[in-house]
């Protein structure tokens, strides 16, 4: 069942961020001492449990899921949320619905660094790419990771006292 609450019908329009749920995740550094390697993430609730590898095209041994698996699954999965949404409202059906991400890890040319890089592809059958179309902007200034891949987030780094 989908919260009501969650409708571009109640779209916010106050002056601050309204937080509607928040989350942790701990990432510890395994065996390697390297969370991106070997490590294991654990959410507060216990709902997310898992053993971090690296991908075999960076030099790991692949036996489990890696943080750019987990940024494609959440960014697909929050953008089909918001197309969804919307498809409802234009009285269209997102039971066809799929969206496909592909994150890319690669070299800065910048600052010689990593970067990430993120692409979408919705499929959508039955629905006119005239009709898909302005909906796929529109779910695009929805959904959170999308603006995160245009603007950046607001973050912050502190070390927490031991």
């Amino acid at each position: 069942m989908i919260d009501p609450n969650l409708s571009t019908e109640h779209d916010y329009n106050g002056s601050v961020f309204k937080p509607l749920y928040v989350t942790r995740v701990a990432v510890g550094g395994g065996s390697s001492a390297h969370g991106r390697a070997t490590g294991r993430a654990r959410s507060a609730d216990g709902a997310l449990a898992l053993e971090l590898r690296m991908p075999e095209e960076l030099g790991g041994d692949n036996p489990g899921p890696n943080p750019e698996q987990l940024f494609a699954a959440g960014y697909a999965a929050c953008f089909h949320g918001a197309l969804s949404l919307l498809a409802r409202r234009h009285l269209l059906d997102p039971g066809q619905i799929t969206v496909e991400a592909t994150v890319t890890f690669g070299r800065d040319p910048a600052d010689g660094g990593y970067q990430l890089r993120a692409d979408l592809a919705v499929t959508w059958p039955g629905v006119e790419p005239a009709t898909a179309a302005p909906l796929l902007t529109h779910a695009a200034a929805l959904c959170p990771y999308a603006k995160m891949t245009r603007q950046g987030i607001p973050a912050r780094i502190t070390l927490a006292p031991s």
